[in-house]
């Protein structure tokens, strides 16, 4: 038997895709380190794997890298009527400056459902419509990100790039709950620089 860690049928290793879409995210290499509690030399190495696979060797390239993994349900599953339109706003975004203040009130205050919390992040639902509640660094009164929700997220990122939409990021996974089901998104720019997403939610294999 040849000694080492066999190939992975993937471009990427799971691990390296974990990174990768940290890194499609806009996170930096302490905080990727933080979340997967290892050491910011591993995802160092990790990068490195995957510039080597990848042939990009900047971290803006990769940001822009729209391949999915194998095993991932929009290359196994196609929607049988995919609409080519955009679905209502899936998702409200909000900055916070104390998000356990700020989930007490919005739930305990508002009555509004609270679906999950993890990190900084705190969700509602508001009759259909998900709201985010984010404390991170200063707070933007005028900050209001708006979320589509689509049926094919990779199909409508090619269609939006053909027609010249400048995404800030490729469609990435973000998260994994604990039932498998995982949470993708993609960022791009309306016409006046400020930032609009599509978002899906989908079973994992």
């Amino acid at each position: 038997m040849p000694r080492g860690r066999p190939t992975h049928a993937d471009v990427l290793t799971p691990a390296e895709w974990r990174v990768l879409h940290a890194v499609q995210h806009g996170l930096a290499n302490a905080d990727i380190a933080r979340r997967m509690g290892i050491s910011v030399n591993a995802i160092k190495y990790h990068l490195r794997n995957i510039r080597d696979k990848t042939g990009l060797a900047q971290r803006s390239a990769l940001r822009q890298y729209a391949r999915l993994p194998k095993n991932s349900t929009p290359l196994q599953e196609k929607p049988m009527e995919a609409s080519k339109a955009f679905g209502t706003i899936g998702q409200i975004a909000r900055t916070v400056s104390d998000i356990e203040a700020s989930r007490n009130w919005y739930e305990l205050v508002l009555e509004l459902p609270h679906l999950y919390t993890f990190g900084k992040l705190s969700f509602f639902d508001c009759n259909g419509t998900r709201l985010m509640l984010a404390q991170e660094g200063e707070m933007n009164p005028k900050e209001s990100t708006l979320y589509f929700r689509v049926a094919d997220i990779a199909d409508t990122h090619r269609r939006l790039v053909d027609k010249g939409v400048e995404f800030i990021a490729a469609p990435h996974r973000i998260h994994t709950h604990a039932n498998g089901t995982e949470e993708w998104m993609g960022f791009f720019k309306d016409p006046d620089g400020r930032p609009l997403a599509l978002m899906a939610q989908m079973k994992g294999a």
